[in-house]
């Protein structure tokens, strides 16, 4: 039996199943405390979704519906994950071989020595392109890989332990074009999208347009400082352009939802992710479906890199490509817990022990690292999961 949940006070609506309504108090407190403006979070156990609850405004003067979708940024990576993953299951692609065997292209000015597994863990020195870009060039994948393949590897050896926060999606969507011929886009569409049922996208239809919400600026959120601009490695990253210069930023252009940008383009509501994490931490089979084998979800697990970025000072670990766990807990108290978060506050995670899956997403980005708005209602989530 599920109990619905209607709060007049801050428009938040959804349901619970019985033994989770702490959740739904502590999501409301997003909003009477925490000064949220428009939020979703859903969590599945053992494939039964147990939370969906939604809030606020999307966009002004615009409630957060029931179907609405928001801009997931780096969330859009564990969703890649997956496809690199079933590359790997069925054969086609080896996480020890070298890049430029799948796109010989790549091997220009001594790349020829990065392998899939530098790539897919944020260690293959190519954290952000040179090359000056615009906001436009976002959406041109064929630009910006041939910019990557002529790029040479960053002279600072600090970028080879760093976030490469658009370019991992780049380069790995070259190399799923290459292998199998389908666009990043269009693979994780029909190997996983459609197959699980979910509302989620790495280059939006334009008939769901206008279901996305607007994303807003939050506290510590805005351009880099002239100090950091100095740095050549931390501009190629987050400045070139700025990845979130103002409330007008490109995130919230119908050109960008378009284009297919698998580092932080991807658009979905906190229901799919959840699904989609609450397969993964069930093996990657849901209501009968399997989209990837228990050993596939268990190698994407397996720890490739763990290091503190040099350039934003944040703990990071990674598998293949999803996030891992680390002494923050950004993923919630499990410390087998993967996923992805998204800038600005949105956290997407599997809990393997728990059996669960859980997605918080939002509109409005805050620059802390552990922001509290996830973190109490993960935390609700886990304390109702062990009264189960």
């Amino acid at each position: 039996m599920q109990i619905n949940w209607t709060s007049d006070r801050v428009a938040a609506r959804g349901f619970v199943a019985p033994g989770f309504e702490p959740v739904a108090a502590e999501f409301e407190r997003n909003f009477t405390e925490r000064a949220d403006v428009g939020a979703a979070f859903a969590a599945m156990h053992e494939g039964r979704m147990v939370v969906d609850l939604w809030g606020g405004e999307a966009a002004p003067g615009r409630p957060w519906q029931q179907d609405t979708l928001q801009v997931i940024y780096s969330g859009t990576k564990g969703l890649m994950a997956a496809c690199v993953l079933k590359l790997v299951e069925r054969g086609q692609l080896d996480l020890n071989d070298k890049v430029a065997r799948y796109w010989p292209e790549f091997a220009q000015n001594g790349k020829d020595t990065v392998r899939i597994r530098h790539v897919v863990s944020h260690g293959a020195g190519l954290p952000g392109v040179i090359a000056p870009l615009t906001e436009e060039d976002w959406a041109d994948y064929e630009k910006i890989e041939g910019l990557l393949a002529a790029q040479p590897l960053a002279p600072d050896p600090d970028a080879f332990h760093a976030y490469h926060a658009l370019t991992i999606g780049w380069l790995l969507g070259a190399l799923v074009r290459r292998i199998d011929g389908r666009t990043l886009g269009r693979y994780f569409e029909e190997e996983f999208a459609r197959p699980l049922g979910l509302d989620a996208w790495i280059g939006l239809p334009e008939q769901y347009e206008p279901r996305v919400g607007k994303m807003r600026l939050g506290e510590g959120m805005g351009p880099l400082t002239a100090e950091q601009l100095a740095d050549p490695v931390l501009k190629s990253i987050w400045g070139n352009p700025p990845l979130f210069a103002s409330n007008e930023m490109a995130w919230n252009q119908r050109f960008i939802h378009a284009a297919q940008i698998g580092g932080a383009g991807g658009i979905a509501d906190a229901r799919s992710m959840a699904r989609y994490y609450g397969c993964m931490a069930l093996g990657g089979t849901l209501d009968g479906v399997t989209v990837l084998k228990p050993e596939t979800v268990a190698l994407g697990q397996q720890e490739i890199s763990r290091f503190m970025d040099p350039y934003i000072a944040e703990a990071m670990a990674f598998g293949t490509v999803w996030a891992l766990q680390t002494p923050q807990g950004r993923f919630g108290p499990p410390a087998d817990a993967f996923g992805h978060s998204g800038a600005g506050g949105s956290i997407h995670a599997a809990w393997p022990t728990h059996r669960a899956g859980a997605s918080y997403t939002m509109n409005e980005m805050r620059a802390d690292p552990t922001d509290a708005r996830s973190r109490h209602v993960l935390m609700r989530l886990h304390e109702a999961l062990a009264g189960v």
